[in-house]
C-alpha cells in the first residue's frame, strides 16, 4: 500500500475549510456566478462556490466563458465612438427619463 504524504499547514487548512462547506447545486451557483465574478462574495458564500466550482465542470466552463465574455465587453468600451452616435445614444437614454 503506498504510503501518503503528510499535508502541508496550508493543506490540513484547506481540507477543513472545505469539509464544513454546505454544498450548493448548479442554479444556486449560477445565481452567484456574477458576485463572484465581480469578487463580490466572501466568507462562507466564496466557499461554498469554490467548492462548487471545483467539482462542476459545466458550471466551472460558464464562469470561463462569463469572465471571458466580461473582458472582451470591458476592451470594447474602450474604443471611442464618433460625436453622432454618442449624441443619438444620449438622446435615446434621455427618451426614457420620466
Amino acid at each position: 500500500m503506498p504510503v501518503m504524504p503528510a499535508l502541508s499547514v496550508k493543506a490540513r487548512k484547506h481540507v477543513r475549510l472545505m469539509s464544513d462547506v454546505r454544498t450548493i447545486d448548479c442554479e444556486e451557483a449560477l445565481r452567484r456566478l456574477f458576485e463572484y465574478i465581480d469578487a463580490e462574495l466572501a466568507g462562507q458564500p466564496q466557499r461554498e462556490m469554490e467548492h462548487h466550482l471545483e467539482r462542476c465542470r459545466s458550471c466551472f466552463s460558464r464562469l470561463e466563458f462569463e469572465k471571458r465574455l466580461k473582458a472582451h465587453t470591458t476592451d470594447l468600451g474602450l474604443e471611442p465612438v464618433s460625436e453622432d452616435l454618442e449624441r443619438r445614444v444620449r438622446a435615446l437614454l434621455d427618451s426614457f427619463k420620466c
